[in-house]
Formats: structure tokens, sequence, C-alpha cells
């Protein structure tokens, strides 16, 4: 069972959000650790459980060290004009396949002060995985039945396929292609369009509510699954 996020987890990163700095977040870690970070393991225990019932190859790992289903709160500011340190949300992942969780396909969840939000999908694709994936789309079973799940998911109110990435269809492939949309695509996942509320995140019905959405987006995970078989 889990019983929902503490409310102390939420005012915590409210107050993180206000005070991002390294030496409020230092004198606070006993409070991330407690009331944020366990019971996220916690969480994506329960619900990594619940989703290897229908997806037995489905991945979680407790570390906390980056490696495991939980992302790291500290942002890499090396590269940006933003050198805030941490980030204002907790997200985590459970993944299929043996590659990295961030380049598998993947269900996922960020967790902020307001509530919290759901993807199913991947958030990139690498660069013989994208090759991978254009085949599928052009592929008359497998594109096909990509662009069915699509407009089923696009059609379902809160709920939106996020992945458009480039103007022109790939070269290789008709510019009047039926799935041109989908050809241009450099990442695949569907999400929620508006966050899972506060109220709901506190509570015991948390894990039956994401895992119903889960199962709404589940098919665009799987035909990922079906497509990271194709790459060599």
């Amino acid at each position: 069972m889990f019983d929902g996020f503490p409310t102390a987890g939420l005012q915590f990163l409210a107050e993180l959000a206000a005070n991002n700095n390294k030496e409020w977040f230092n004198a606070n870690k006993t409070r991330f650790k407690e009331d944020l970070q366990q019971p996220a393991l916690e969480f994506v225990r329960v619900m990594g459980e619940r989703l290897q019932d229908p997806y037995p190859n489905m991945r979680y790992d407790l570390r906390t060290n980056g490696g495991g289903s939980i992302m790291r709160i500290y942002r890499d500011t090396r590269f940006s004009k933003d050198k805030t340190p941490y980030k204002t949300g907790l997200a985590g992942m459970w993944w299929e396949g043996l590659g990295k969780k961030t380049e598998s396909p993947a269900f996922g969840f960020e967790l902020s002060a307001s509530g919290i939000r759901l993807m199913g999908g991947m958030f990139g694709f690498q660069k013989e995985v994208l090759a991978a994936y254009r085949e599928a789309v052009a592929d008359a079973t497998l594109g096909a039945e990509l662009a069915e799940l699509v407009a089923a998911i696009d059609a379902k109110d809160g709920y939106e396929i996020v992945g458009e990435h480039y103007k022109k269809v790939p070269r290789g492939f008709e510019k009047d292609h039926p799935r041109e949309r989908l050809l241009r695509f450099a990442s695949l996942y569907g999400h929620l369009t508006q966050s899972i509320p506060a109220e709901v995140v506190q509570s015991a019905d948390l894990v039956d509510v994401c895992y119903d959405h889960f199962m709404t987006l589940a098919p665009i995970q799987q035909w990922l699954v079906k497509v990271m078989a194709r790459v060599s």
C-alpha cells in the first residue's frame, strides 16, 4: 500500500522554489530525504510492482544516486543561464529495456508542490532509434497501428501526444507520405495536459489514479517497445 505523498513533502518543494540555494537545501536535507525522497521511493516500488502485472519486463530501481528510477534533484547548470542549483520538482521513471531509463520506452512522473504530471513513451530518440522509429512509421502495419493509437489518445479529453519537431519530412521519405506528421517526430510520448491535483497526490487513491492513466498511455509505450526490438 502507498497512502500518498505527505503534505510535508509538497511543502518542501514549495519552499525550495522560494529558497533555491545550497545553504537552504543543506539546512533542510533531512526534510528532503524523509518527507520527499523516501515516499517517492515507496511510490516507485508500489507502482513498479503494479506495472509488472501487465508488463513483466517493466523495470524500476530504488537507488538514490541518479542511476535509479528517481532523477537527481540537482540541476546541471554547466550550459544553462539559469544557475539555480535544484529542480523544483521530483521526477521518476519505470522503463522497459536494458538501456538507460531516459533512452527506453517508459512511464514517468514529475511531482511538484501543486500536483503530479504523468507521461508514457520516450522523451527523445538516439540516432539509431530515430532511424528505427522512422522505418516503423513508414511500415504499412506498424505505421498504421501508430497512427490509430495517436489519434485515439489525442481524441481523449485531458491527453496529448507530443514529439513533433522537424519542419520537413526527413530525406528518403515521400513528402506527401500519409503519416508525414509522425515522420517529423524526434520523440514520442503521451502526457496529461493538466497535473493530478495535490489532494489526490496526498491520498491513498494516487496509485490507482496514476495506474489508470498509465494504462491509457500504455499503447504508445508498448508500440515503442516493439520498435526498440528492431534496433540492432
